[in-house]
């Protein structure tokens, strides 16, 4: 049956779409199917929070199965045949596509020039109707910390007395010096749970974008990352420069006619001296800088946009103070911030088992997303970045902060790192910055390389040098306890990035060697792949320890662990020297572990196709349903995953060291912003799990 939760409102500007999206991140958590519905809509232009969900979460839902009326044609339905006709071809529409989907996530109406009568009574006859949970919103924006108790309290009398089954109330927009003040006064007089949300004044700027597009301002300059920087306050142009500059706030946009060259100058000035950074300049009366201002506008703060429009600065005053910053697939750092802002203060382990979402037996690419930033916040772990300055570093950076998966040390000259952070339009508040260069630890960290390196003749000069390198700094960081995991790459080979690690965090008890895997995301399960990029030829014994330790790591993120040892034959159909080896090595992890489930040697057909198998292994509980998938070698491990990455259109995260002390991870040097956030994530969830065989070698 499939398990539906109605998000709805009692008012318009309650901010809900924070909570429609927090709860389609918790409902896409725990199974694959998810389907949105939407009673009614606008027929003014495309649904916003629409098309963020189907972008961010890869729906692949037809639109026209998304929507059930729009407002004019209900409000004429309503009007001409009744609430029990427009109620009878909602409900209709919404059990044409729910079949289709193990959970719905459906968006209430919004209040705004909807033309309908009683809208809470009709929300909560659909909630019923749908037979749907429903969390319902009450926003606080402007209003005491008294009159949201009593309006929370009233909302939730209201849906009850109609018969709805509240999961759970959520108060949004509340001043944040009110929060703690509003959620003690509602816990003793709701039986429900209530989830107090403060304001986040960045949630309800609006972006340049939005402000360009609002006011058909023309681009003059920027760059696309400019563009989507929040407008938090608009300061206007108007006097001399000195008091102009004291009236700057951090994030504004600055507003003033075209032919105000110092005023531009100025503020630009600021921006780049970060005293403050500004969001972008607004120039008026269609009136632009001469060519040689324009140029030293461009030099002094690259990628700042600055906007003009022909109105006049007043009327255009009127329309930027009606702007309010939207959710849109176009505004990704609203979104994590939004994310953040939710899984902060929502219980999501208690909504979840309040709407009842059962956990799907299979992991999905997306499931798997989700469960390593859920683990990583769960217990949060210290995460060192070499690479501080590198921009797609900076951007995973913003979205791990903004979604509070794990501390974060970036390493490189601070100025630098803000400089580019400042041209990004990326906050690093939070984040701890270290220069290798000049930080008071690398004496010690000399000290401590020259011990541990000193049977190759490593002197403390000569490690005062090594040290510096931000791969080796962030590796001893790790070593000393400063730093719970590191991940770099992006930049550097993998070769330069877990040589200090060899060198200095060593191999864990137990451990034969150091290898690695990859979590290959297919469309519909996750399997795990190694040793794709660390051991050329492994031996049969080393082969074993790769298969026990991929285990081990399959396990430890969620995927049920069943060992295909693959090799060009399948069964005793073949023989040859590779052939032997993968037959040894299986034998070994069998006497190792033979608690754990292995078939091999096995071809890769015979692995994962049910019905090659049914033919070659009928009798193997691993044939067909294998998970972990173990290479003879780096030449096969490596060719395949990137063969399958590229012609499956599958997700490649790693690879992902193992049999280290501490997690240290390499990263592609052409991996994306989310491939960094995964791995990152991973490396938390590494970093709590291995609280037993992760610690630091004694002094000897």
């Amino acid at each position: 049956m499939t398990r539906t939760v109605y998000v709805t409102g009692i008012d318009r500007g309650d901010g809900r779409q924070v909570v429609d999206l927090g709860v389609m991140e918790l409902l896409t958590r725990h199974v694959d199917r998810v389907g949105v519905f939407r009673p009614l809509m606008h027929e003014d232009g495309p649904d916003r929070l629409y098309e963020l969900l189907r972008a961010r979460y890869r729906l692949s839902q037809p639109a026209d199965t998304v929507y059930g009326l729009g407002y004019h044609e209900a409000a004429s339905v309503q009007a001409e045949r009744g609430t029990e006709e427009l109620v009878s071809r909602l409900v209709d529409r919404f059990h044409r596509v729910a079949p289709e989907y193990e959970a719905m996530l459906v968006l209430g109406t919004d209040y705004a020039d909807t033309n309908l009568p009683a809208e809470l009574a009709l929300n909560a006859r659909l909630a019923n109707e749908l037979g749907a949970s429903v969390l319902g919103v009450v926003g606080g924006q402007g209003q005491t910390a008294e009159s949201v108790r009593a309006e929370v309290h009233n909302a939730y009398a209201a849906f009850e007395s109609l018969g709805c089954d509240v999961v759970a109330m959520v108060a949004n927009r509340i001043a944040p010096a009110d929060r703690q003040e509003v959620s003690a006064g509602l816990a003793p007089r709701l039986p429900v749970p209530c989830y107090v949300l403060p304001e986040d004044a960045s949630l309800s700027a609006p972006t340049v974008q939005q402000v360009a597009h609002a006011l058909g301002a023309e681009v003059v300059l920027g760059h696309p990352a400019g563009l989507a920087r929040d407008a938090r306050d608009f300061v206007f142009g108007g006097a001399m420069l000195p008091t102009f500059l004291s009236a700057l706030t951090e994030g504004c946009l600055v507003v003033t006619p075209g032919d105000r060259a110092d005023l531009i100058i100025g503020a630009l000035a600021a921006h780049a001296a970060g005293t403050p950074p500004i969001a972008g300049i607004l120039l008026t009366l269609g009136q632009r800088p001469a060519a040689d201002v324009m140029t030293l506008a461009s030099r002094l703060a690259p990628g700042t946009p600055v906007l003009s429009v022909p109105g006049l600065s007043f009327p255009t005053a009127g329309q930027l103070f009606a702007l309010e910053g939207k959710l849109n697939a176009s505004s990704p750092r609203k979104v994590e911030t939004a994310l953040g802002l939710f899984e902060r203060h929502v219980d999501t382990a208690e909504l979840t088992d309040r709407v009842s979402v059962a956990r799907s037996s299979r992991v999905t690419p997306m499931m798997f997303e989700h469960s390593l930033v859920e683990r990583s916040r769960a217990s949060r772990r210290r995460i060192v970045l070499p690479e501080g300055s590198e921009e797609r570093v900076l951007r995973a950076a913003d979205v791990l902060l903004r979604r509070d998966v794990c501390d974060l040390v970036l390493l490189g000259g601070e100025d630098a790192v803000r400089r580019r952070a400042l041209e990004l339009n990326i906050e690093l508040d939070g984040a701890q910055l270290v220069d290798p260069q000049n930080s008071p630890l690398r004496e010690r960290f000399a000290e401590e390389y020259a011990r541990l390196r000193a049977h190759r003749g490593m002197t403390e000069e000569l490690a005062y040098d090594v040290v510096a390198d931000p791969n080796y700094f962030g590796t001893l960081m790790v070593r000393e306890g400063l730093a719970d995991g590191m991940v770099s790459g992006a930049m550097h080979s993998t070769a330069a990035t877990i040589r200090p690690a060899f060198e200095v965090i060593r191999t864990a008890e137990g451990a034969e060697i150091v290898s690695s895997v990859f979590f290959m995301c297919l469309a519909d399960r996750v399997l795990v792949y190694g040793d794709c990029a660390v051991n050329p030829d492994p031996n049969a014994e080393q082969l074993a320890d790769i298969a026990v330790r991929s285990a081990e790591t399959a396990t430890t993120f969620g995927v049920e662990p069943r060992i295909a040892m693959l090799s060009y034959s399948t069964g005793t159909s073949g023989s040859g020297a590779e052939v032997d080896k993968v037959r040894r090595a299986t034998e070994l992890v069998r006497e190792r572990c033979p608690e754990l489930l292995v078939e091999g040697p096995i071809q890769y057909d015979a692995a994962v196709d049910a019905a090659v198998a049914r033919t070659k292994l009928p009798d193997s509980e691993v044939a067909g349903r294998a998970t972990v998938l173990i290479f003879p070698d780096l030449n096969t491990g490596n060719n395949t995953y990137k063969a399958v990455q590229r012609s499956a259109g599958a997700v490649a995260v790693g690879p992902v060291l193992q049999g280290l002390r501490k997690p240290v991870n390499d990263l592609s040097r052409g991996a994306l912003v989310q491939d960094i956030v995964n791995t990152v994530a991973i490396t938390a969830v590494q970093a709590q799990d291995g609280s037993s065989t992760h610690q630091k070698e004694p002094r000897q």
